[in-house]
């Protein structure tokens, strides 16, 4: 099971990345990628380098209890090196589990609509893009031209300050601030201007966390209470 408060399970048949924007500065994958690989478990053995392992494609169809599964905790499916044949391999795996939710979360957004048309798109599949500040506010337009049944945003970590967001046809968003070693604070207002515009547009919204060097310690509660909020998403069959 997973301790990422938004979702149940992590399903990684790709392990390892390359930086591709000041959001993964102090990537967390990576940290623990170089850790299990000094532990010598075999999924790391070229440590945080792009890895497929197709013998973990058809995992999530031994998973008989429905889950909400985050698809590449450790990577990022839509990565350039990825191959399409992988990237639908997986997607096919997803519209077989159909009594799981798939959230499948990318900072390579200008991929996917390259490769949407490619790809079946089941109902139980949840398309995100990652939005660290408002440079990177864009990726959601290209999240838009995908055919997801639940397209979200990921605001985190929220490094600098996202004045408004573009919530046309997005259904979910997720703000939450860095962790971790170096951990770059996340200005209160920030996560309160893009909370309050979700309430406003009455888009779903999540709070993950506060961040910090220890994040147990700065909690997840924001103006006096936590935010779970999930989208309406299609209902398991």
């Amino acid at each position: 099971m997973s301790r990422i408060e938004w979702t149940d399970a992590t399903w990684n048949p790709v392990t390892g990345c390359t930086r591709t924007s000041p959001g993964c500065d102090h990537c967390y994958a990576e940290r623990m990628a170089k850790r299990l690989q000094a532990m010598g478990n075999p999924r790391y053995i070229n440590g945080f380098d792009l890895t497929l392992h197709w013998d973990k494609v058809s995992e999530p169809l031994k998973w008989r209890q429905p889950r909400r599964i985050f698809v590449n905790s450790m990577s990022d499916l839509f990565h350039d090196a990825v191959p399409p044949a992988f990237v639908r391999a997986v997607f096919d795996t997803m519209a077989a589990a159909h009594w799981h939710e798939f959230q499948v979360l990318t900072k390579r957004a200008r991929r996917l609509p390259k490769i949407a048309g490619d790809l079946s798109w089941p109902p139980n599949v949840w398309l995100g893009v990652s939005v660290e500040s408002r440079e990177y506010a864009w990726r959601a337009d290209h999240l838009r031209r995908v055919p997801a049944a639940v397209r979200f945003l990921s605001v985190e970590p929220l490094v600098g300050p996202v004045e408004r967001l573009d919530l046309g046809n997005i259904d979910w968003v997720i703000v939450g601030g860095e962790s971790g070693p170096g951990a770059r604070p996340m200005d209160p207002q920030w996560a309160r201007a893009i909370r309050d515009q979700c309430v406003a547009e009455s888009v779903p919204f999540f709070f993950k966390q506060w961040g910090g060097v220890h994040k147990s310690r700065t909690g997840r509660v924001l103006d006096g209470r936590t935010w779970d909020e999930f989208p309406v998403a299609a209902a398991r069959t």
